[in-house]
């Protein structure tokens, strides 16, 4: 994911800025603490988890959208718009880790994991659990009331504020409610595709693609003909994104994701592959998936036969189908659109990326 749009104009001054103001409000926050005779550890733990991997994808594209409204250099308060955005992304991972009860992100313990093992033999294996989910909360917590602060102090003119604060509420209230819809289906998946594409519309293709495009647009005073534009293109490849991600999930290798195989697996994700699995599963398939799926002890062998039958009923091809449609779908709205060439570049690789059969 390195190269996502690298053909934007100052991508990598992009993501180094983006990195800078987040070191350095983190600084000042560990600063303060200290001053109030608290500990510096909850801004130096959350400094550790954004350091710790990610592509700065929500930022570049909020970046693109700045670009797509007609923008040109991109100013100060941009990158602090778009740092703010990658605050917010900390606390829906550190949140969502909680949920799932995952080990693993970025190939490094996830941080509610991290904080348990920082309690050593000073509480039982319990109480430490406990504990170490409990300040990753509060943690995720002040990810996102600083991302708040931070939008606040970017620097934007009141029209800006004005017209970005609707876009940022709409893009927090919809990925918890996203993320609300797929913890009340985990454990007990169904045939119903229309709800797992609901999940994905929710949870990940609007605030990874769709608001932050909007927001960098609606911050360079963009036409609406050109918003309506990036929502008609965002909402495919941000599914497609999802989809991708699904497969991944399942199918992907940890070293190279940086993610366990068997979480979805264990947790009885009600996604479109599992879904459309259930569709199509005979008798002695939907005996295999209604007995392993949403299995805490599920192992690799176990794993193994919910994949044969994945690929059995034909559902991982449907689904690799489904991303190459609206792979096509997003790509006709940018033959159309009118965006300014840098940021149509752009959003093209951003395109191949998400769909990749690799990240």
């Amino acid at each position: 994911m390195a190269a996502v749009i690298a053909g934007l104009p100052h991508a990598d001054a992009l993501r180094q800025g983006v990195t800078t103001t987040l070191d350095a409000f983190l600084e000042h926050k560990a600063r303060a603490a200290v001053s109030l005779g608290m500990s510096p550890e909850v801004a130096q733990s959350l400094g550790g988890f954004l350091a710790a991997g990610g592509k700065r994808l929500r930022p570049l594209i909020c970046a693109t959208g700045w670009q797509a409204g007609g923008g040109r250099a991109i100013p100060e308060a941009v990158i602090r718009t778009a740092a703010s955005l990658e605050m917010f992304h900390a606390f829906c991972l550190i949140h969502d880790d909680i949920m799932d009860d995952s080990d693993s992100r970025r190939g490094a313990p996830t941080l509610h994991r991290r904080l348990t093992r920082l309690q050593g033999s000073s509480q039982r294996p319990a109480a430490a659990e406990r504990t170490g989910a409990s300040c990753a909360i509060l943690i995720g917590d002040v990810a996102l009331a600083w991302s708040d602060e931070l939008l606040h102090t970017a620097g934007l003119t009141p029209r800006q504020l004005g017209t970005v604060l609707p876009l940022v509420h709409e893009m927090r209230s919809e990925v918890m409610y996203g993320q609300y819809l797929d913890v009340t289906t985990a454990g007990r998946p169904t045939t119903d595709v229309e709800q797992a594409r609901r999940i994905i519309r929710y949870k990940t293709a609007k605030y990874t693609v769709e608001r932050p495009l909007q927001i960098g647009a609606c911050l360079a005073g963009a036409s609406l003909a050109v918003r309506e534009a990036l929502s008609a293109y965002a909402l495919p490849v941000g599914e497609a994104f999802q989809l991708r991600d699904d497969l991944l999930g399942v199918f992907g290798a940890p070293e190279v994701t940086g993610k366990p195989s068997l979480d979805d697996l264990r947790g009885g994700k009600h996604t479109v592959l599992v879904a459309l699995a259930l569709q199509r599963a005979d008798a002695g398939q939907r005996r295999v998936l209604d007995a392993l799926l949403g299995t805490d002890g599920l192992g690799e062998a176990g794993a193994d036969r919910i994949r044969e039958v994945l690929i059995a009923t034909g559902a991982r091809a449907e689904v690799e189908n489904m991303i190459a449609a609206l792979r096509a779908q997003a790509l006709r709205v940018l033959d159309s659109a009118p965006l300014a060439p840098c940021a149509t570049a752009g959003l093209r690789q951003l395109t191949d990326v998400a769909t990749a059969r690799a990240r």
